[in-house]
């Protein structure tokens, strides 16, 4: 109902909304001057979000665009466990991730296969097998009957596998991890006869290493569902809203963004964790 009222109202902007809504008469600039005040406690709980999962031991990321005026940005999310931190900015390159980071190198690191993502794991990185199920997918779609069903099996066993780690002994586990890779490497083997069959081939050599990091360590998941999970509101909005016009606008949504996604997953209400925001109390963890 809200987003429909969105639509309606879109030329009387958020004023024009909350006017239908609630019956509130309040103008966008008393709105705007409201959120540039609130701006520097949403910027202050980022920051205190940001040290949890700096100070983990594994990060997941994505990124999605976003229009800020007449210029495409990227919406990026990085997260793990009970915090996520959303960033927008007008690059989709390393130097975003370079800039949260700083000197933290994370020990995991699950993402899709964008370069920009790759090679900030000081153990190991996971590619998603959900983006390479669908590109294998293709590749049967596409005519490869010889090395695609293969992999195909092959991935979707590695997953049913995570799904048992909890009643698994880790012994158990690299036994397993272990049959993986030479399965693995028995279907690298084959020389697909179809144009995406051996674009398949060339991937999952490039991203041999990075598949079946998540067998052997609990805290890894197979997929990288979990960033595109957090990013799907963002989705919403941008489709709604048509996005933002100021770059101060895009970075208030971004920390906001932050604190209402780490509130669900630490289970406080949303109402809350905006008022412990605006008084500079920091979100609780669980005990």
């Amino acid at each position: 109902f809200i987003c429909a009222s969105a639509r309606r109202s879109r030329s009387n902007g958020w004023g024009g909304v909350l006017h239908d809504l609630f019956g509130l008469a309040i103008s966008e600039g008393a709105l705007a001057n409201m959120l540039a005040q609130a701006a520097p406690a949403f910027e202050a709980q980022t920051g205190r979000i940001k040290q949890r999962p700096l100070s983990g031991t594994a990060l997941e990321s994505d990124e999605t665009s976003v229009r800020v005026g007449k210029r495409t940005f990227w919406n990026w999310v990085f997260h793990h466990g009970d915090s996520a931190c959303f960033v927008i900015r007008p690059s989709r390159g390393k130097k975003v991730v370079a800039e949260f980071l700083g000197d933290v190198r994370p020990d995991f690191w699950v993402s899709d296969r964008l370069a920009a993502q790759i090679g900030w794991a000081a153990k190991d990185h996971q590619a998603c097998l959900a983006h390479l199920l669908r590109d294998i997918q293709y590749a049967i779609d596409s005519g490869d009957d010889a090395l695609a069903p293969g992999l195909k099996a092959l991935l979707k066993r590695a997953t049913r596998i995570g799904r048992r780690r909890p009643d698994l002994a880790d012994s158990t586990l690299a036994v397993y991890q272990s049959r993986l890779h030479a399965r693995l490497d028995d279907l690298l083997k084959i020389v697909p006869a179809t144009k995406a069959g051996r674009k398949l081939l060339r991937v999952i050599k490039r991203f041999r290493q990075s598949l079946f990091v998540f067998v052997t360590n609990r805290a890894i998941p197979a997929t990288n569902n979990g960033s595109e999970q957090a990013l799907r509101p963002c989705v919403v909005f941008r489709k709604v809203t048509n996005c933002f016009r100021s770059e101060w606008g895009a970075t208030l949504y971004a920390n906001v963004r932050s604190v209402i996604e780490t509130a669900r997953r630490r289970g406080i209400p949303i109402l809350r964790a905006i008022k412990l925001t605006l008084q500079g109390t920091p979100l609780p963890t669980a005990a």
